[in-house]
């Protein structure tokens, strides 16, 4: 049997050591969820004004969100498989360098199939950098602690829609749309200054790329992805409209949109805040709870948005559905055996999947003619059927690899890999640390 802290082993043999320099790295780290959180939603709420800047109508102008959600599904699993080797504090710097460039030529894009190009280059790095930062975030912390660990990562994320997004709106309705991703590329190039000095630094990766494409001969894996997938394209499909929905149904100023976007910010930091908790003790459960209320809120939608109030309260709980993201990360680390880079990969893989279907079913309602408020009944049947298909995960999750109930370990089976990731910054370990450390 091997030790469950074995995925998890620590540069300082104290907690209370460790715990400041546990926080700066998981702000470095979400500093990077921030600036990517920041161009992939305001995107979707300046999508009104650059279509009219770039000559293209609305739902045109959506290509643009469906190629930076391309550019994340296929990048997260290549470069995962190709950076299997490569140092983890490495891959961060190198992947932000990709992100800042991206969203700068997007911000210098002259006409609109250039800025497709761009928004697919920036869409690259995105999956395989949180799949990295969540994996050096559980590196760093006990077993019991990983979801809450990789909830904070994602805080940067959920963050950036309650200041980077709003902020990046009033730019782009202030100075223009090219001003907002320009700020996202400063704020990658911060994130780089901020890992070189404060991610820990590892060994090159001693990951084999034919074992990291060993995941995908899991069943679970899959199945916790297609959750994601599907589950989640709900809350894209009311999220990519909602700023056209608020202007056509609820009547309200433009100037008043960055308020809306804040409480959408707001409900996602709280459920990231609070949810991985309860997730900690009961993975699956939580998951499944968490669709259920999604799907309940996106039914609610198209009566709640005559009413700014009751929106803004739909679109709260809209947004706390988003810790279902760490939900699935935690679960999917215990599926995928020593395959941990590429299944960390790409459970953003199938949250963009997610971004891509669920604005593409929401147009079609209102290409229908089904009205902006449409989105709502068709995300709400997207929470459905991912609910489905966690049943189907439910069933299984009794023999998952590693359990952990109420805060204690339980040792995992015997087919459990010993490591899935190489130990941080070994070179600091004393003899007596080795000793004691089943890693080292």
């Amino acid at each position: 049997m091997t030790s469950p802290q074995a995925t998890a082993p620590r540069a300082h043999p104290t907690a209370a050591s460790a715990s400041p320099r546990l926080a700066i790295v998981l702000f470095s780290l979400a500093m990077g969820g921030f600036a990517i959180g920041t161009t992939e939603f305001a995107s979707m709420s300046l999508l009104p004004f650059f279509a009219a800047d770039l000559g293209v109508d609305e739902p045109a102008a959506g290509h643009a969100i469906s190629a930076y959600a391309l550019g994340v599904v296929l990048g997260a699993p290549l470069i995962a498989v190709l950076g299997a080797r490569f140092a983890r504090r490495t891959q961060l710097l190198v992947l932000m360098a990709v992100f800042a460039l991206g969203n700068a030529l997007t911000a210098l894009a002259p006409g609109f199939g250039w800025m497709i190009a761009a928004r697919f280059l920036s869409g690259l790095p995105h999956g395989a950098y949180f799949g990295i930062a969540a994996l050096v975030a559980a590196s760093l912390v006990p077993q019991h602690r990983r979801s809450q660990a990789i909830g904070q990562v994602m805080l940067g994320l959920t963050g950036a829609t309650i200041i980077g997004v709003p902020l990046a709106n009033l730019i782009g309705q202030a100075v223009g749309w090219r001003a907002s991703f320009g700020l996202v590329s400063l704020l990658a190039l911060l994130t780089m200054m901020l890992c070189a000095l404060f991610a820990p630094r590892d060994q090159a990766g001693r990951s084999d790329p034919l074992r990291e494409l060993g995941a995908l001969r899991s069943g679970r894996v899959w199945i916790t992805l297609a959750i994601g997938a599907i589950g989640f394209g709900g809350m894209f499909a009311v999220y990519t409209y909602l700023a056209t929905t608020l202007i056509e149904v609820t009547k309200v100023s433009p100037a008043v949109i960055p308020f809306f976007l804040a409480v959408f910010g707001i409900g996602a930091t709280l459920g990231n805040l609070f949810v991985p908790r309860f997730a900690d003790r009961a993975l699956m459960p939580t998951a499944g709870v968490i669709l259920l209320f999604s799907a309940v809120a996106l039914l609610l939608f198209p009566l709640a948005a005559g009413n700014p109030w009751l929106l803004a309260a739909d679109i709260f709980a809209i947004g706390a559905s988003v810790s279902l993201g760490a939900i699935l990360q935690t679960r999917l680390m215990d599926v995928a055996g020593d395959a941990q880079a590429l299944a960390a990969a790409l459970n953003h893989s199938a949250f963009n999947t997610a971004n891509a279907l669920g604005p593409f079913l929401g147009g079609l309602a209102i290409r229908e003619g089904l009205g902006w408020t449409s989105t709502g009944p068709v995300g709400a049947a997207l929470a459905v059927l991912g609910l489905l298909i966690w049943m189907v995960a439910w069933r299984d999750a009794g023999s998952a690899p590693v359990a952990v109930t109420s805060g204690r370990k339980v040792a995992p089976p015997e087919n459990t890999p010993a490591r899935a990731a190489p130990p941080l910054a070994p070179g600091r370990r004393s003899r007596s640390d080795a000793a004691r450390d089943p890693v080292a």
